[in-house]
């Protein structure tokens, strides 16, 4: 690649830039790390804009849009190609924008973890994501697609809605793999235009202090007028005395080192809780603190307040160590940690197993969010087997600024583009340290 394809600007269509603007054509394009079989476009950049004084002070309308953010740590498992994800997903609901995250694609071997990426898996994932969220869909209210451009709402899904035929368009605009770390951003086809600034950044936790086995990838854009910030991350294992306070570690770590471009004269958000609307998600790795002896025998019992009370994530927040000022839905699901791959059983729980380490059951992926105009409406999990994991799952309506001003100079621009691409390219840095805590709703 040009090396001046690497300084993460955008390039303008030069039709566009001499006829539309009068100015020279500036910056590159980003490029995905996504290996796709679609031809890369080049796609406006409404930063880039001469925007009249006037418009500075323009009123906002707030829209709403439906978003799917998922984690799943699939134990280095691929996929086959038959592979069912239809009820994770919930195609038969209507979303937005998808966020997925995966824990260890790998195996976390030294090999792996050393060596080159194996962007196979990154593929593979990614044709599966985009065959099923592609697929025509029954029941969906509003399925039909408008005009590009046309003002986006949310379609609520209604009882016995039978429109049938809609033909899903979902793109991937954004995603990253680090050792078996994996995030994969997919919008509307409609909301591609109405995207700016997307930016990743890699943050390894592991082996040294920086390896890749363990840590978080961070990708951030601006829908409209606000900013979106999604941490998908996979902290620090094991379940002894002390192992939790290398999860608070990791924690801090992610969202002090984590940092984002300001772009070319923008004063864009660099750090993580900069941005108006984050989620963090992954294998958080939390356990529950009590012997593995009563853990597995309230388990059995059934007795799940008991245990949520001994989560440690929650105690590790309720004495002020890690994810201040976060929330987390209540937790109304079992606990997605430890069971035999193709098994409801969790691990430990059948007998004559020799020689194998035993793992108590706990609700190690979790999703929290950090900021205003976000309402978490589900907080689940999927029974998929694939795994010694459960995937959770977070949907939640988010309230978009959008000048009011700009309707109808970037319906114009929609709708002559609507069809082009943007790609990214992974930023990395470093800034200064946050600290966090946990907001927790209701629970069993």
């Amino acid at each position: 690649m040009p090396e001046k394809e690497n300084q993460g600007e955008i390039m303008w269509p030069r039709l566009v830039a001499n006829k539309l603007l009068r100015r020279p054509v500036g910056g590159n394009s980003f490029v995905t790390d996504i290996p796709c079989s679609q031809t890369p476009f080049e796609f406006i950049d409404f930063d880039q804009l001469v925007i009249p004084k006037q418009l500075y002070g323009a009123q906002k309308d707030t829209r709403r849009y439906k978003l799917f953010v998922s984690t799943w740590n699939v134990g280095g498992i691929l996929p086959t190609e038959d592979v069912n994800l239809e009820d994770w997903l919930d195609i038969n609901n209507y979303y937005d924008i998808y966020v997925l995250g995966f824990q260890e694609v790998v195996p976390l071997s030294a090999k792996n973890v050393l060596g080159k990426e194996k962007r196979r898996i990154l593929v593979q994932w990614n044709s599966l994501i985009r065959r099923t969220l592609n697929r025509s869909s029954c029941g969906l209210e509003g399925g039909r697609e408008g005009k590009a451009g046309e003002r986006q709402k949310v379609h609520p899904v209604k009882e016995g809605s039978s429109k049938c035929g809609f033909v899903r368009d979902f793109r991937c605009i954004i995603s990253k793999q680090m050792v078996g770390v994996l995030v994969s951003v997919w919008v509307r086809r409609e909301l591609q235009c109405y995207l700016r600034h997307p930016g990743v950044s890699c943050i390894g936790c592991g082996i040294l202090g920086c390896l890749g086995n363990k840590g978080a990838i961070s990708v951030r854009f601006f829908l409209h007028e606000t900013s979106f910030c999604f941490v998908c991350c996979h902290l620090a294992s094991g379940g002894k005395e002390g192992d939790k306070m290398n999860r608070n570690s990791d924690a801090v770590q992610i969202l002090s080192r984590t940092s984002f471009p300001r772009g070319p004269s923008l004063d864009l958000p660099q750090k993580i809780l900069d941005h108006e609307r984050v989620v963090l998600f992954g294998d958080l790795n939390y356990r529950i603190s009590l012997p593995e002896a009563t853990t597995r025998s309230l388990v059995e019992d059934e007795q799940w307040n008991t245990l949520l009370q001994k989560d440690e994530l929650r105690a590790e927040v309720s004495k002020g160590r890690a994810f201040e000022d976060w929330q987390e839905g209540g937790i109304a699901f079992f606990p997605t940690y430890k069971y035999y791959p193709n098994s409801d059983n969790y691990h430990g729980f059948i007998q004559g197993q020799k020689g194998e380490k035993r793992r108590a059951p706990a609700w190690c992926d979790r999703i929290l969010w950090h900021g205003e105009g976000i309402k978490q409406e589900r907080y689940d999990r999927c029974e998929s087997k694939l795994s010694d994991h459960r995937p959770v799952r977070g949907t939640f309506t988010v309230n978009v600024e959008v000048l009011r001003s700009f309707n109808s100079l970037r319906s114009f621009f929609s709708e002559r583009f609507h069809s082009e691409r943007s790609h990214l390219f992974e930023k990395d840095g470093y800034s200064s340290a946050e600290r966090t805590s946990l907001h927790v709703h209701n629970t069993l």
